[in-house]
């Protein structure tokens, strides 16, 4: 019993050390975010408060963090730019409605539609998204509105710092794991900065943080067709984001930690998260990857994790603002820099002489179109690529045999037929030169799909005009359920064969 209590307390202990580091990581990235959606940085510190409270305590996946994310923020700017703020409240709920619906539909196991050389993209452009994320933290903004790296002792200062991150990062693990290495790093960086009066930028420099509780808000919207009108385009791809992000992430949480999430309860989880957000004057969010990882390695392996960061986080707005505005800016891109180091499949570049070249292109595309658009749209391309390269690879797989048996020309076709493999079919058959029987066994192969059908149909009609008979044999019940739906679509004959049995064995 005793054991037990330890094993639970050292749990506890871990995940809360884990949130706090989390707590600390999500202060500029959620200011930044608001920032990008041109919002009030409250309203993206709000954002990952609730979105992370709400799906740890009934929907998320155990070591997984949410929040305001960059992915969201990039669609709400030109919403908020247009309609103002109020629009993006409303929007944010209906997100989250769609959300709900989805994970009540059960519409969270098509991740499993995702393949692996996807995955890899996704996780390696993120990497390098996070990477470039922090790069304007080494530049300055002139007066003229050009962008300029920092002056150079500032970098240099910069620099050292974020090195001296990295640095305590890597090996205080080694001393021991009973602190997060992650916290260790910023306060020993921060204690430095204040104590010797280093000048370099810090969170206050960013943005203000301290505020009282999230009130709670109605968005100031006309209840119309026209506001739906307005926001509902936005709302769909906000909610597909949300979800294509939270779920791809639970993935590779997965497979790090050897465990299994549940996508539908994920998506329920992420869709209240953001129905409550969006009553509470927050933009909304959905799972971030890099915090998560900071997460996953600092021991935070529960949900408890989650809820401490969203708690540890209110408590930094409510109180202790004054404090976390002095924590350079520094230690936390060092900290964000160990997240691209970990997040990046380094082992990816060992496997591009090993694997198929379709495959890594795939990976190659997904990354890099996650660099230039969002992950979203890159998952979506990577999925659709995959499934042409897959639909290319079997149609080349199409072919028959042919004998004859008591004057008719048997052909014993292998290989799927759907819409990549017609033309191959087609080209199977001599139709002209064929004897008036022919009978073709589908033994080996598939109907797959309408296309399929049509071109089964296409060569019936091809063996009638000349006076010939076709059979079909063999086709699996697939296949003859979709030859009944097809009615007239199929006119060949299906009788019985003294010799053959019948045409389509159904009876085999």
């Amino acid at each position: 019993m005793f054991t037990l209590y330890y094993q639970h307390a050292a749990h506890a202990k871990d995940d809360l050390l884990s949130g706090l580091t989390v707590a600390l990581a999500l202060v500029p990235e959620a200011v930044a975010f608001a920032f990008v959606a041109g919002v009030h940085p409250l309203v993206g510190l709000y954002a990952a408060c609730m979105v992370g409270l709400i799906t740890s305590l009934i929907g998320g996946r155990p070591g997984m963090i949410s929040g305001a994310t960059g992915a969201l923020a990039v669609v709400m700017v030109a919403l908020v730019a247009e309609h103002g703020v109020e629009y993006l409240f409303a929007t944010v709920v209906l997100m989250g409605v769609l959300q709900v619906l989805a994970g009540l539909l059960k519409l969270g196991k098509f991740i499993r539609m995702v393949p692996h050389p996807v995955m890899l993209g996704f996780v390696n452009g993120l990497a390098m998204v996070i990477f470039l994320a922090q790069l304007p933290h080494f530049q300055v903004e002139s007066i003229d509105g050009s962008v300029n790296w920092l002056p150079m002792n500032q970098l240099l200062l910069m620099l050292g710092l974020v090195a001296a991150t990295m640095f305590i990062m890597y090996f205080w693990p080694k001393l021991t794991r009973a602190i997060p290495s992650g916290l260790v790093a910023i306060v020993t960086v921060s204690a430095v900065v204040i104590f010797v009066g280093l000048d370099t930028k810090t969170v206050g420099d960013v943005a203000q943080i301290g505020g009282g509780l999230p009130p709670f808000h109605l968005p100031e919207v006309p209840l119309n067709l026209e506001t739906l009108e307005i926001i509902f385009p936005y709302a769909v791809i906000l909610a597909l984001i949300g979800l294509i992000e939270s779920l791809l992430t639970m993935r590779v949480i997965d497979e790090m930690t050897q465990t299994r999430g549940r996508g539908n309860r994920i998506c329920i989880g992420q869709g209240a998260s953001n129905v409550v957000t969006g009553f509470f004057g927050g933009m909304g969010g959905c799972a971030m990857i890099g915090q998560s990882m900071i997460n996953i390695s600092s021991g935070g392996l529960r949900n408890l994790s989650g809820i401490a960061a969203a708690l540890f986080l209110l408590s930094f707005i409510l109180f202790a603002s004054p404090l976390i505005e002095m924590i350079p800016i520094a230690a936390l891109v060092g900290v964000m820099f160990m997240v691209v180091l970990g997040t990046f499949e380094w082992g990816s570049f060992q496997l591009l002489n090993k694997i198929p070249p379709t495959d890594s292109f795939v990976g190659i595309l997904v990354a890099v179109v996650t660099v230039f658009t969002d992950l979203a749209i890159a998952v979506v391309v990577g999925v659709i690529a995959s499934a042409l390269v897959f639909a290319w690879n079997h149609a080349k797989h199409i072919s028959a045999t042919t004998e004859m048996f008591d004057a008719t020309k048997v052909y014993r076709v292998r290989g799927p037929l759907f819409f990549a493999s017609v033309d191959g079919f087609h080209a199977l058959f001599d139709v002209t030169g064929d004897p008036e029987n022919v009978m073709i066994d589908f033994a080996e192969s598939r109907v797959a799909d309408h296309s399929a059908i049509e071109a089964i149909d296409s060569l019936a009609e091809r063996y009638t005009q000349l006076g010939k008979r076709l059979h079909l044999r063999h086709l699996t019940p697939e296949c003859r359920e979709l030859l009944d739906k097809a009615g007239d679509l199929v006119e060949v004959n299906i009788q019985e064969d003294p010799h053959y049995h019948v045409a389509d064995d159904r009876l085999a």
